[in-house]
């Protein structure tokens, strides 16, 4: 059975499935531990982001509190010994520098879902991390 499981979540629908289902599969073992990464892609938040020059802390803990609840919810209701890890930098270079150094067991991620040719132009992170990391990688979608 999976001892150490990573869960890469980014607050989309797919990736509070992938959190569901981190959540069942860990369940089946009472050894089992779960970490879920986070990863604040710093670029895209600056881009999306206006500067405000009070109160800018204050919204990035309350995004990251919106998007991650639902996240955390799962683990908590299944009781589920899990570690929450939350990271800066390029989403997909991230998950995979971590999982490879991290000697999980299985990484689960959510598919976001795009289409060809967004795929094409813009790469897909789960795709990046089936690719290149060394356990067994789940796609949720």
């Amino acid at each position: 059975m999976y001892k150490r499981i990573l869960v890469a979540v980014d607050g989309s629908e797919n990736s509070k499935r992938a959190a569901e289902h981190a959540s069942i599969i860990a369940g089946l073992s009472p050894d089992t531990h779960v970490e879920v990464l986070y990863v604040v892609d710093i670029d895209r938040s600056r881009k999306d982001t206006p500067l405000k020059s009070d109160n800018k802390n204050k919204g990035s803990h309350s995004d990251e509190r919106n998007t991650l609840g639902p996240v955390k919810g799962a683990f908590e209701k299944n009781r589920i010994d899990y570690e929450l890890i939350t990271k800066n930098g390029d989403p997909g270079s991230t998950i995979v520098s971590f999982a490879n150094r991290g000697g999980f067991d299985l990484v689960i991620i959510g598919s976001r879902g795009l289409n060809s040719f967004q795929n094409m132009m813009l790469g897909s992170v789960s795709l990046k991390v089936a690719r290149r990391v060394k356990a067994p990688v789940m796609i949720i979608k």
